[in-house]
């Protein structure tokens, strides 16, 4: 964490440690039950409440693709794995999931703390992240819209130029976005209306 970043309070989260009856199940509850988390144990699937949890812990070994209820990477929580075998096929199927923090098995008695804060850190800015990629996809969308509208307008006879203006009043006389009216423009020559000008509402 950045200097001066408050430390979360996990107190009253919600963890899942999905792993075989083991020691390791054992020390992750009693570390989570100190920290004033409530730990669940499953196996060999997680429960459909796991949606409203917190925390995944996952058991790396003896994993597969069905436990999940969300696809390889897509995880709504922070995930932390566990790992025993450093199998290279073990490791490629760790990494499909994209855990946010690992722990090295046999859990003693520390490690939980500090792997919750880099999962739920790691997690938030992976979402961060993910977030700004879809803002930049949707504003080249609004882009190519407005390519294809105006395009669309030199059917009319206009230059490029003049039909990026004509898109221009099109949309201060609906009183819209440029990118909302290039969306009437393509919705209007979707609709196969030939090369009639849209009308302003």
């Amino acid at each position: 964490m950045s200097r001066g970043a408050r430390i979360p309070n996990l107190g009253g989260a919600r963890a899942f440690v999905l792993h075989r009856p083991h020691a390791t199940v054992q020390a992750i509850s009693r570390q989570l039950a100190a920290i004033g988390l409530e730990a669940n144990d499953c196996w060999p699937e997680l429960p459909p409440d796991v949606l409203a949890g917190d925390f995944v812990f996952f058991d790396v070994d003896m994993g597969f693709d069905d436990q999940f209820p969300w696809r390889p990477g897509e995880a709504p929580m922070p995930l932390i794995a566990l790992i025993g075998s450093e199998a290279p096929g073990r490791i490629e199927w760790l990494l499909s999931h994209k855990a946010d923090a690992q722990l090295v098995k046999p859990i003693g008695n520390s490690g939980i703390y500090s792997a919750l804060l880099i999962a739920r850190q790691a997690f938030e800015a992976r979402k961060s992240l993910a977030a700004e990629v879809a803002a930049l996809e949707a504003r080249i969308g609004e882009r190519q819209t407005i390519v294809r509208a105006v395009l669309a307008l030199r059917g009319n006879g206009a230059d490029e130029e003049g039909a990026y203006r004509q898109l221009r009043s099109l949309a201060m006389g609906w009183q819209v976005s440029m990118e909302e009216a290039a969306r009437r423009v393509m919705a209007h020559k979707s609709e196969g209306l030939g090369d009639e000008r849209p009308q302003r509402a």
